[in-house]
């Protein structure tokens, strides 16, 4: 027989009522023969045999009060700590279940679609259990479908796409006049070809098949060597862009050319969203400990527009782009920062990102030194 929550939590409060009600009467009795004896033993004399029974009756009556006052008063305070004890101790076992779902539902919330809840009962919350796995699960085949989508169209959008850019490029080296539209064709598959191919290594990295070439790295003269490259493009843009770094080397275990787009990724985010005259910082920390673990911290701090509070969630979701983002007709399809943060979740580190709107940004990326 399957009992419902209800039921039970009816059946444990009956079983505490019959535990209190039953140590009540047992008590009593108990007390009451040795309050007697004690009566008999101290107050029975001479005094007490010589008085009239009504004296006698009040002696005992007030004796027997006296004692009973200390006795309820240590009585109740027990039932009442018992009481309180066995109600906690019950709401904790009915809950559990119920802490173990709002744990899972936190993990999938971050994105983690391999929870799963052990089953361990038939009431409703075996059932809301059941339905959250079930959920879950559908949730992954249809994650694992639309990645297997993506790796399927980008594969066969690529050769067309190489084909056709081929074919203009030949058009126009061969001398004849290129008309403004067949320009702008032209332009439209190097955009597509560009758009395909991040998707392509994007849906590698969410597969975890990304391949990685990782070497020790200087991270240090790594980005030295990124910041100029991008220097050019912030000046024209009326930005100040600067390194901050340690003196010593930083060395990091890495795959040079994937953590070279990690970073310009995020200073071209920060270039395009910086009004002129702002500031660009990129700061490396050595030897940060993070979850028990030593990291490399590259910190790229700008005082562009910011981000809003409740688009911080969905920042490294593909295709996801902030709306005052939209209203600028500058941005990108919105796989610069899924790109980047599957990248370095590929070598085994993290991003974190804060912001305040009309203040600035600032991304901070973790990855794992190479010698602890």
């Amino acid at each position: 027989m399957t009992l419902t929550v209800r039921q039970k939590i009816f059946i444990c409060m009956g079983l505490l009522v019959l535990i209190l009600g039953g140590s009540h009467a047992v008590t009593n009795l108990v007390y009451m023969e040795s309050l007697f004896d004690q009566f008999r033993n101290e107050e029975i004399g001479a005094a007490f045999l010589n008085a009239p029974p009504e004296e006698q009756i009040e002696i005992l009556k007030t004796y027997v009060v006296g004692k009973m006052e200390l006795f309820w008063l240590g009585k109740w305070g027990f039932f009442i700590a018992t009481g309180l004890f066995f109600s906690l101790w019950i709401s904790g076992v009915l809950t559990l279940p119920l802490r173990k779902l709002v744990a899972a539902i936190e993990r999938v919330a971050k994105g983690d679609l391999e929870v799963s809840v052990p089953v361990q009962s038939k009431d409703e919350y075996g059932k809301v259990i059941q339905t959250f796995n079930d959920m879950t699960l559908r949730l992954r085949e249809a994650e694992d479908a639309r990645r297997r989508l993506v790796a399927d169209v980008t594969h066969e959008l690529r050769t067309p796409l190489s084909i056709m850019q081929l074919k203009l490029e030949n058009y126009q080296q061969a001398g004849h006049p290129v008309p403004p539209e067949m320009l702008r064709i032209h332009d439209e598959v190097i955009r597509l070809s560009l758009l395909v191919e991040d998707l392509h290594v994007l849906s590698l990295a969410e597969a975890g098949r990304l391949s990685l070439d990782c070497k020790p790295l200087d991270l240090t003269a790594h980005l030295e060597r990124i910041v100029d490259d991008v220097k050019f493009e912030a000046e024209e843009n009326g930005l100040d862009i600067r390194l901050h770094t340690n003196a010593r080397p930083i060395t990091v275990m890495a795959d040079a050319r994937r953590i070279a787009q990690v970073f310009i990724n995020l200073l071209t985010n920060a270039i395009r969203y910086t009004a002129a005259g702002g500031k660009i910082t990129v700061e490396i920390e050595d030897r940060v400990v993070e979850q028990n673990a030593l990291f490399a911290r590259v910190s790229v701090i700008d005082t562009g527009i910011g981000i809003p509070e409740e688009d911080l969630l969905h920042l490294f979701d593909r295709f996801y782009r902030v709306e005052e983002a939209r209203s600028r007709h500058t941005g990108g399809a919105g796989l610069g920062l899924s790109i980047a943060h599957h990248f370095v979740r590929a070598h085994g580190g993290f991003i974190r990102v804060s912001s305040q709107p009309n203040e600035g940004t600032i991304f901070t990326v973790y990855l794992p030194l190479n010698n602890p």
